[in-house]
């Protein structure tokens, strides 16, 4: 194993040991909870949103190394970040956002946060719309 290898799995290991933006938010406007079966990790999302951007982030859960990490670094990566734009991250991008190239096993332990992330903004962005029909319904 190289330095550059030795370097990536340490800022891997950090983002486990030492996450970004862990922790829940009260009456969030995006909650979303999924898990694994196969491995058992779990992701619970929770943001505010203002102005239709990501206020604030922040997420909870247990797992692997790399599905804590992951959701760490995507948090990070979604502070400020239009909704628009967030839907847009594809599994791809997710992938190249982790330090290190995850193996085909690990995949959807990368993808976990991701995941949760876009189906908690489909249920927001479904119940903002909901709103506005009741009302105009009024």
């Amino acid at each position: 194993m190289d330095l550059a290898e030795d370097m990536y799995r340490e800022e891997l290991l950090d983002h486990y040991r030492r996450p970004q933006n862990h922790g829940k938010i009260g009456n969030a406007d995006i909650n979303y909870r999924d898990f694994n079966p196969v491995c058992g990790d779990e992701i619970e999302i929770f943001a505010k949103v203002k102005n239709d951007a990501i206020s604030e982030i922040k997420f909870a859960g247990k797992g692997c190394a790399i599905s804590q990490a992951a959701a760490s670094i995507l948090t990070e990566h979604l502070k400020g970040k239009k909704l628009a734009e967030a839907k847009k991250i594809s599994n791809e991008e997710m992938l190249s956002m982790l330090p290190i190239k995850v193996s085909n096993l690990r995949i959807k332990c990368g993808l976990l946060a991701l995941k949760a992330v876009q189906k908690g903004m489909l249920i927001y962005e479904g119940a903002k719309q909901t709103k506005q029909i009741s009302r105009t319904d009024d």
